[in-house]
C-alpha cells in the first residue's frame, strides 16, 4: 500500500490495518501508519475477526484513531464471502461503539445493507458518524439511502468503490438517475471524504 501512495502521492492516501490479537502491537502500528507513513485512517473488516466492533479488542484501536486525529473505517452489513454477517450489523455494535467514543469519526463501508436503516439512523444520532457505498454500483443504492442523501444526510455519506471488485466508472454509472442536486453529488463524490479524512 505504502509504494502505491509513494509513486501517486497526489491521487491517492492509504489506510492502515492492524492485529486485534495483538493489542499493544496493534496501537503502535496504527502509530507508525498513520506518523511514519502518513496515512489518513486505520481499517478492520469485522468479518474476517468475525468479532463485532464492540468487543474489547477493537478498544485500544478506537483510542488511538482519537490520538492521532484519524478515522476508523470497517465494513457493515451482510458479507460477500461465506463468512458469519452478524458481526456487520449496525445496531447494537457500532451503536455502542459511538455512544462510548464521541470522538471518534466512524466510516461505514458497505452502507450497512441489508441494514441500512439502521445505519442511516447511526449516521443522523451520531455527529461523527458516516456511511460509504463502497462495493455498490450507484444503481443499486437501496431507495432510502438515496433518499436520505438527497435530504439531511448530504454531508454523512461519501463515495466508495471497493476496487479492483468494482472499478470507479462501474459505480459511478446511472449516478444521474438519483436525483441529487449540484451540491449534494458534490459533497457524495469528494467533499465528505476531504473533510473527514482531512484531505487537501
Amino acid at each position: 500500500m505504502h509504494g502505491f501512495v509513494q509513486k501517486y502521492p497526489e491521487r491517492l492516501a492509504g489506510l492502515g490495518s492492524v492485529n486485534l490479537a495483538r493489542p499493544l502491537d496493534a496501537v503502535r502500528e496504527a502509530r507508525r501508519c498513520v506518523r511514519d507513513l502518513g496515512f489518513k485512517g486505520i481499517r478492520i473488516v469485522p468479518w474476517l475477526w468475525n468479532l463485532p466492533p464492540n468487543d474489547r479488542r477493537y478498544y485500544p484501536v478506537y483510542a488511538e484513531c482519537v490520538e492521532l486525529g484519524v478515522p476508523f473505517c470497517l465494513q457493515t452489513g451482510h458479507t460477500g464471502p461465506l463468512r458469519p454477517s452478524e458481526p456487520g450489523r449496525p445496531i447494537p455494535y457500532l451503536d455502542d461503539v459511538a455512544l462510548e467514543f464521541p470522538e471518534l469519526k466512524i466510516v461505514a463501508g458497505h452502507i450497512g445493507y441489508p441494514w441500512t436503516a439502521e445505519m442511516i439512523s447511526l449516521a443522523t444520532k451520531y455527529e461523527n458518524v458516516y456511511i460509504d457505498t463502497s462495493a455498490y454500483t450507484a444503481k443499486r443504492f437501496p431507495r432510502e439511502l438515496v433518499d436520505y442523501m438527497r435530504a439531511h444526510g448530504k454531508k454523512k455519506v461519501m463515495f466508495g468503490t471497493n476496487y479492483p471488485m468494482l472499478t470507479p466508472a462501474k459505480c459511478l454509472e446511472n449516478l444521474d438517475d438519483l436525483g441529487l442536486d449540484e451540491e449534494t453529488a458534490r459533497m457524495f463524490l469528494h467533499e465528505n471524504a476531504q473533510r473527514v479524512f482531512g484531505l487537501s
